[in-house]
């Protein structure tokens, strides 16, 4: 199929995931068959959230038929949660500091190391939830890319747009791209790929040296090196560990974003950590698992809180940066506390236990269906199916 073809087809905006693209080509790709061994598709995993939320998308790409690659950006958690979820890939880069123009130049750096995996791979696309090095990889190789995001105000460079775009169905039209037909849509959050596979396990308690009694908080610090993160989310942060530590019956589980960032909790709450007041793992742990067995969530933004959203466990935003569809969707529904002030710290966060159900009843196997659909779907217009 031209390039021509492709740029002239009608925009997908169906809320089921059911892409509504018409025309010859579109009939022809439904018909096509999976099992095509040409079909090879290349994921980069470049945030910690990334690993879950990949895990269930590979897996029903290889289901249909789909040869996948992986590749994966040491930052943040990533490597440790990779060994977690015993998923095999090749690492390539790590982190690029705070400083902007690092951040770029690591980029480019990081593409030229993937340009030849991409090249001896030869995939058929490419797809990431915010991959830059890969977009501009996979744009050196003419490569089509699939962009997946959920939060329309992280940094956009306009030669790094990708080809498709797949967003949660609350984001705007045109917020993640200008091209409305080659934007795609998906019923719920991305959290929602795969939190029904959460299986409760309360060998938790022991890895943590910790008692099924004790009241157990999730906390997150905000992505201080993040290019979005407002200075603000410090402050929130510092009221929320004075709050929490105001009452030595309270477990905080805090979950550093890397090593840097845990070296600077230790630093400057000694006396927290030393009485358990304050307990940073040693090891990875099953996030979800830990916010299931948790009083309630605090974290400076991001997917743990959209992941206590879709448990429904009660989950208060330190987030003071642009706040995005999402967030506002579960706020504005309830699921979602944001905590703006330092006054807000005491008045917001309720210190109480919550009846936890025996079972896990989190479940939108629609979601994952839609994400899968739009990505097969894609590859079959790129393979002229």
């Amino acid at each position: 199929m031209s390039k021509e073809l492709l740029a002239d087809l009608p925009p997908s905006q169906s809320a089921t995931g059911d892409m509504k693209v018409q025309g010859a080509a579109m009939n022809s790709a439904s018909t096509a068959t999976t099992a095509n061994s040409r079909k090879k598709i290349w994921i980069d995993i470049d945030n910690s959230p990334h690993v879950p939320f990949f895990i269930p998308i590979i897996e029903e790409l290889r289901e249909r038929g789909y040869e996948v690659m992986l590749t994966a950006r040491d930052l943040y958690q990533v490597c440790e949660l990779l060994d977690f979820f015993h998923l095999e890939c090749q690492v390539i880069g790590g982190s690029y500091g705070k400083n902007r123009l690092m951040k770029v130049l690591g980029n480019c750096y990081r593409a030229c190391q993937l340009v030849p995996i991409a090249a001896k791979g030869k995939p058929l696309l490419s797809v990431s939830h915010g991959s830059r090095g890969q977009i501009l990889a996979s744009k050196a190789l003419g490569i089509p890319t699939v962009l997946m995001h959920d939060y329309e105000h992280s940094t956009k460079t306009g030669f790094l747009e990708a080809s498709w775009v797949i967003t949660p169905d609350v984001i705007p039209d045109n917020s993640m791209s200008k091209k409305n037909n080659r934007t795609m849509k998906y019923p719920g959050l991305k959290e929602d790929v795969y939190i029904p596979r959460l299986k409760p396990d309360p060998a938790i308690f022991g890895q943590l040296g910790v008692s099924p009694e004790d009241f157990l908080v999730t906390l997150r610090p905000p992505a201080t090196e993040a290019h979005y993160h407002n200075p603000e989310s410090e402050a929130l942060f510092d009221a929320t560990v004075k709050l929490l530590s105001s009452d030595p019956s309270i477990r905080a589980i805090t979950l550093p974003r890397n090593h840097r960032q845990g070296d600077q909790i230790r630093e400057r709450w000694p006396k927290l950590i030393s009485s358990r007041q304050m307990i940073i793992p040693d090891s990875p742990v099953d996030g979800l698992n830990l916010i299931w067995f948790s009083e309630f969530v605090v974290s400076g933004g991001g997917t743990m809180n959209r992941e206590a959203a879709a448990l429904n466990v009660p989950v208060y935003s330190i987030f003071r940066g642009k706040i995005g569809a999402v967030d506002r969707y579960l706020a504005e529904n309830g699921r979602l506390i944001m905590i703006e002030t330092v006054a807000e710290v005491a008045s917001q966060i309720k210190i109480v236990r919550r009846e936890k159900p025996l079972k896990l009843e989190a479940s939108r196997p629609e979601t994952l269906r839609a994400i899968v659909d739009s990505i097969v779907r894609i590859g079959e217009l790129q393979s002229g199916a």
